[in-house]
């Protein structure tokens, strides 16, 4: 048994998304004590935001209990926590939840915080165009989604009602792409028989992104598929249009001319960019290490910070050998990273450099249309594809009862035409302008978009045992 002094190694992880739970669970088992601490209760399933936000999945489904995946990991504890301070020079994490500020030191810190929305310096947006990172998020466009159509219902103004039934989304990478193809869904299959006054058919859906292509990274092949394939589901794609404003009633973009276009819509949703935990800017000021454009901190080959082989980035806020941020990558580095950690404690020979293994990418268009490339060769689009991407999605859904739950709602939306959560609430819509009021830290409670947050208490209850620390 590795000791230090009379106590166990101690690990400390930041964030419950893939990179975080698994190297939690690859620790497994060993003899260390993790302590996992994250602003939110829950593991998100990220990928399949977009489902909750248009009817097709619960967010429980794709968000399951951290403490429930968990459970019977007996060296693992879970902390609820906005982290705001990493102190390296003294080794200790400072979270605050809630008003209760806690301090809980570390011997191995992995550092695995994600990313949030890039708005790219017009954070102003964020108001009026909600992101897709969180389950938060994809509420608010539920609410958002929906209600556009009901208040088209009520109104008699044919210009406002067209406002209403006009849907904007920036950005026509993956997330864009399947929220552009499932509102139409939604307009075409779901909704024309619910309505009286309005005919959803004539819902007008616009993907705009400042990029020439669609899912640019899928190759040009599949990027043209991709594009005449959301022309058919009736998506206007409008390419090489860049975003200078937004506001509750629509956007502005400038193309290449310099020629500015005014889109009257009540509902934008942004998916044009991430920007990296600003832990990545905290980072990197106390080790020198590097950020790149998207504010990711550069790593080692070995996922380690320059001087600090005891600290760990991994995920999407780290850069290494321009690898996507993607979740293939976060969880083939949770696991790479605790490997690593156990053959030092272990007095092993050191791993070779983390290399990431491409399994491929893909995204859905429509029920029964996606697009998926693996490896250098092989393009698959269509029926294969989407079956490729069920099955994908399905396998790493944590939990059974979440994949049968998540089977059963998209039979009932792929193969009918129902979508099984279409509840929303006021407060999912007027959330995001309360907080913005009223400031996050005054809830007392950490965001999901934030990790930066103040701590909100002077007073500090230090959470490990002081006594041990010291042998």
């Amino acid at each position: 048994m590795t000791m230090i002094g009379s106590r166990r190694h101690r690990v400390v992880v930041i964030g419950s998304g893939f990179g975080g739970l698994f190297a939690t669970k690859r620790l497994n088992h060993s003899d260390v004590d993790v302590t996992m601490i994250s602003r939110t209760t829950s593991h998100l399933f990220q990928p399949l935001l977009y489902q909750v936000a248009t009817g097709i999945l619960s967010e429980g489904e794709i968000a399951p209990p951290t403490r429930e995946i968990l459970r019977r990991q007996d060296n693992v504890r879970v902390l609820l926590g906005d982290v705001h301070d990493i102190d390296l020079a003294h080794k200790t994490v400072t979270s605050s939840a809630a008003g209760a500020e806690t301090v809980t030191p570390y011997d191995t810190l992995i550092v695995a915080a994600g990313a949030t929305t890039s708005y790219f310096g017009n954070d102003a947006f964020q108001l009026n165009a909600p992101g897709l990172k969180s389950i938060d998020d994809a509420l608010e466009l539920r609410g958002r989604i929906f209600g556009a159509f009901e208040l088209a219902e009520l109104e008699t103004d044919p210009e406002v009602r067209t406002e209403y039934m006009t849907f904007v989304i920036v950005g026509a990478g993956a997330t864009g792409v399947e929220m552009a193809g499932q509102i139409s869904e939604l307009a075409h299959r779901t909704l024309p028989q619910d309505f009286r006054n309005i005919d959803t058919r004539q819902t007008r859906i616009i993907l705009v992104d400042a990029m020439d292509s669609v899912l640019t990274s899928f190759g040009t092949k599949l990027s043209a598929g991709a594009a005449k394939q959301l022309k058919e589901l009736g998506v206007e794609v409008w390419l090489g249009e860049k975003v200078v404003d937004v506001d509750e009633r629509g956007i502005t973009v400038v193309d290449g001319a310099d020629q500015r276009t005014r889109i009257a819509a009540r509902t934008v949703v942004w998916a044009a960019g991430v920007h990296a935990s600003s832990l990545a800017r905290a980072l990197a000021e106390q080790t020198g290490a590097e950020l790149d454009r998207g504010g990711r901190v550069k790593v080692l080959p070995d996922c380690t910070l320059p001087g600090h082989p005891d600290v760990f980035a991994i995920g999407d806020m780290m850069s290494l050998n321009d690898y996507p941020g993607v979740a293939q990558v976060a969880m083939q580095q949770g696991k790479y990273v605790a490997d690593v950690l156990i053959d030092r404690l272990r007095g092993r020979a050191p791993k070779g450099p983390f290399h990431y293994f491409d399994k491929g990418s893909m995204a859905t268009i429509s029920r029964f249309q996606a697009v998926a490339s693996v490896g250098s060769r092989l393009r698959f689009s269509g029926f294969i594809a989407w079956l490729l991407w069920l099955v994908i999605h399905v396998l790493y859904l944590v939990g059974f009862k979440n994949r049968l739950t998540t089977v059963l709602h998209w039979a009932i939306s792929f193969v009918g035409r129902g979508r099984s959560q279409r509840t929303t609430t006021h407060q999912q819509l007027v959330a995001r302008a309360a907080l913005h009021q009223l400031g996050v830290a005054q809830l007392g409670m950490p965001s999901e978009g934030r990790t930066d947050a103040p701590a909100t208490s002077t007073s500090a209850r230090v959470e490990a045992d002081r006594r041990s620390s010291t042998g």
